[in-house]
């Protein structure tokens, strides 16, 4: 029973502070670059590369084999002696051989350098993904906190309009205002609450799509508000030039480009090796064992001593196996001459991925400087956006306080009155829109521009 009680506090405890857990904007970009799943298949990726660079650096080391097998011979062969032999036998065979290539025009070389190569490609592709997530999660962030801003602008909206009614109530219980004004007022607060489930519901969906983004749960899933004042907005940058200079040096993309021509032109390196020789050593060791069935392991030799001139001495597989032992060195050397004109294609082949790999350089530096004033072009728009929206709450709102006035002293009927609120709210929403259109486009900015998107 204890054990169940334990349990039972445990996840409630678990529960409570799941519930009341607030993400900042660090913990979720920290939390989806560390839990991604392309993220992590990207990393992946570069282990990969470093194995690639392992077997490429192998190429410069000799090979180093060993082989042994074991025989039986029935009927009439020749033995490892070179003579013919009529019956049965059993052998083994030994054997270690080793090979090295000494020279085969500079491949192994700049495969090596390649498989390197290969290696800062996979880590700038992992950049460019974190990146990217990075942007996601920010925009994500801010449109939870976007969609909270509405929400209290429908709470406000639901406030003002209660007080309206009891206003109203006690109004109509005076006989000072008929019951139409009442049922207007109800109606209205009917109206408001709905937006206002609109606006809960706006923040549930953005919340969910965050949660989604970072691959947890979204059941008790929130994220801490941040207060953005921008009482005096104005872009950081005067043109995109300086921007893109940064971003052309340091933006992953463009050095992922980079890094295809060269790689492009170590292939171009590797196909011309085979217009030259190829210089390799070898070197083995070997030995034999042979058995004549249901006989001794015994030789012949020529004893003097003996009536006959020969006699037989043991030759078992200790005395075989050192003495058949035998050593070989060589080196071979292969001249290319004509090979159908299949290394000339493949040199070609190489050349041709060089130039669309330069032009692929040159589209990556176009789309990023679109990119940039497009960004630049958007962010400036959202700040003329925002001031004009400031501009017209600061008059929409003159206008509700002398319509609530008006209201107030029976000199406006409620639809009026509902029509200047009505257009302070969306005045209201529009500036809110803005503001976050704004920072998220100046986010952008600072994004290619190097500055960190948590600042």
């Amino acid at each position: 029973m204890k054990k169940i009680i334990l349990v039972l506090a445990t996840a409630i405890t678990s529960f409570s502070f799941a519930q009341e857990k607030q993400w900042t904007l660090e913990e979720c970009v920290t939390h989806a670059l560390e839990n991604n799943i392309s993220v992590k298949q990207s990393e992946l990726d570069s282990e990969l590369a470093i194995e690639n660079i392992r077997t490429a650096k192998g190429n410069f080391l000799p090979g180093v084999n060993a082989s042994a097998s074991q025989n039986f011979n029935f009927g009439s062969y020749i033995d490892q002696n070179g003579g013919r032999v009529s019956r049965d036998t059993r052998g083994n065979n030994f054997g270690i051989n080793t090979g090295v290539t000494i020279f085969n025009g500079f491949q192994n070389t700049n495969t090596y350098k390649q498989s390197k190569l290969g290696l800062e490609s996979s880590k700038l592709q992992l950049a460019i993904l974190k990146d990217n997530i990075s942007l996601n999660v920010v925009n994500s962030y801010l449109n939870v906190l976007f969609n909270k801003e509405s929400l209290k602008i429908a709470d406000d909206k639901i406030n003002v309009t209660t007080q309206q009614l009891t206003q109203i109530q006690k109004l109509v219980d005076a006989g000072v205002r008929a019951v139409a004004d009442l049922s207007e007022i109800k109606a209205q607060l009917a109206t408001d609450q709905q937006s206002q489930v609109s606006a809960q519901n706006s923040i549930d969906l953005a919340l969910l799509s965050l949660a989604q983004l970072l691959q947890i749960s979204h059941v008790g899933f929130n994220v801490e508000d941040i207060e953005l004042e921008l009482n005096s907005v104005a872009l950081l940058y005067d043109s995109t030039e300086d921007i893109f200079n940064t971003a052309s040096e340091n933006r992953p993309e463009i050095k992922s480009a980079q890094l295809n021509i060269d790689d492009a032109q170590y292939n171009v390196e590797i196909a011309k090796g085979a217009y030259m020789p190829t210089l390799s050593a070898s070197a083995s060791v070997g030995t034999s064992y042979q058995h004549a069935q249901g006989q001794k392991d015994v030789r012949t030799i020529v004893d003097a001593t003996s009536s006959s001139g020969f006699s037989t001495i043991p030759n078992g597989f200790g005395t075989q196996f050192e003495d058949n032992l035998g050593y070989s060195v060589g080196l071979n050397l292969s001249i290319p001459i004509f090979n159908r004109n299949q290394s000339k294609a493949r040199v070609n082949r190489a050349k041709i991925n060089v130039e669309k790999s330069n032009t692929r350089l040159i589209q990556e530096k176009q789309d990023l400087r679109v990119k940039i004033e497009n960004a630049y072009a958007d962010a400036k728009a959202s700040l003329k956006q925002f001031e004009s929206a400031q501009l017209s709450v600061a008059a929409q709102e003159e206008a509700f306080k002398n319509a609530q006035d008006r209201y107030d002293l029976g000199v406006m009927t409620s639809f009026e009155f509902e029509q200047v609120r009505s257009r302070f709210v969306n005045a209201q929403s529009a500036l809110i829109n803005a503001k976050y259109n704004f920072v998220f486009k100046s986010k952008v900015l600072d994004f290619y521009a190097g500055k960190s998107l948590l600042d």
